[in-house]
């Protein structure tokens, strides 16, 4: 069995991850920035000092990535911008300088990136080959990737994941629509049209395994086979948890609320496929949207 290191092993999909590999026979070893929670085996790291307990991870089979600044809880201000984008980067860079400076270094560093990489694109649809977009999250995106490069020289299979909208009870999008669509005061945003390229947890935590296993390298883009219209996805939501979807929340809503952060994120059309994945073999558990939603809210489409 191996011993894989993970960077935000607390995090949503980082504790799915925990779980699974351990039910396996893996051994996982936390890269954490909590001192006083840490074990004997944790390795201690700080990105904006840029130090690790690189010694600890000499010999390690597996690096995944995890780690980064939540870019969906608050406003952006300029400041919550450089948090974002130093997050991912910055403790990116550290990463990847650290195991290429191993005298035994893992064989694959799986590391997080995001759909945003390809920014607002309509019904385009988007494989690994398309190009970034140029808008703020396409560029952290970018420089997200570009941090990795050290791994990669050093002769470590590099992939860059491009996760999407990860469907789970405690996900980004399940938290903040369950309770006003529970109320039946959900609806679509805006024309409703924008795409949503989107992942169920277990889906989710089945493709990082197959890429440990596997011999990928670079981006592969993390996500369902099929993306969804705002408007399939309010249908959907309202189907399974049988509320009405009939309130449209209007554009100027949501950038009034949330300023860029909920336009880019609630607006931003990304209609992206997992070709790679599927071109692969992989296969997936939850081929539809609305089969996630069942599992996430333990029941069956009315």
């Amino acid at each position: 069995m191996s011993r894989i290191a993970i960077t935000g092993a607390t995090g949503l999909i980082g504790q799915a991850l925990t779980a699974s590999l351990t039910a396996d026979g893996h051994t996982v070893q936390r890269i954490t920035r909590r001192r006083q929670a840490a074990s004997d085996d944790d390795v201690l790291w700080d990105p904006g000092s840029r130090s690790i307990e690189a010694a600890k991870l000499e010999g390690v089979d597996a690096v995944v990535h995890l780690a980064g600044e939540p870019i969906g809880d608050a406003r952006w201000t300029q400041e919550t911008k450089r948090r974002i984008h130093d997050s991912r980067e910055v403790g990116t860079r550290l990463i990847a300088e650290t195991l290429a400076g191993l005298d035994r270094p893992p064989s694959v560093l799986v590391s997080s990136s995001g759909v945003n990489y390809y920014g607002d694109r309509g019904d385009e649809i988007l494989t690994e080959d398309s190009k970034p977009g140029d808008d703020f999250l396409a560029s952290v995106c970018v420089a997200w990737e570009a941090a990795t490069q050290p791994a990669s020289d050093a002769g470590i299979r590099t992939v860059q994941a491009r996760t999407g909208v990860v469907i789970a009870k405690q996900g980004p999008l399940i938290d903040k629509v369950e309770l006003p669509f529970k109320l039946g005061v959900g609806g679509r945003i805006g024309s409703g049209h924008q795409y949503v390229s989107w992942i169920s947890l277990d889906d989710q935590v089945r493709a990082l395994h197959f890429l440990l296993d596997g011999d990928l390298s670079g981006p592969v883009n993390l996500v369902g086979p099929e993306p969804v219209t705002n408007r399939e996805l309010t249908k959907a939501l309202g189907s399974v948890l049988r509320r009405p979807t009939v309130l449209p929340i209007p554009t100027l809503a949501i950038k009034a609320l949330y300023g860029e952060m909920g336009e880019v994120l609630a607006v931003t059309s990304l209609r992206v496929v997992p070709k790679r994945l599927l071109d692969a073999g992989f296969t997936f558990e939850h081929t539809t949207l609305t089969s996630a939603l069942e599992v996430v809210f333990d029941r069956s489409a009315a």
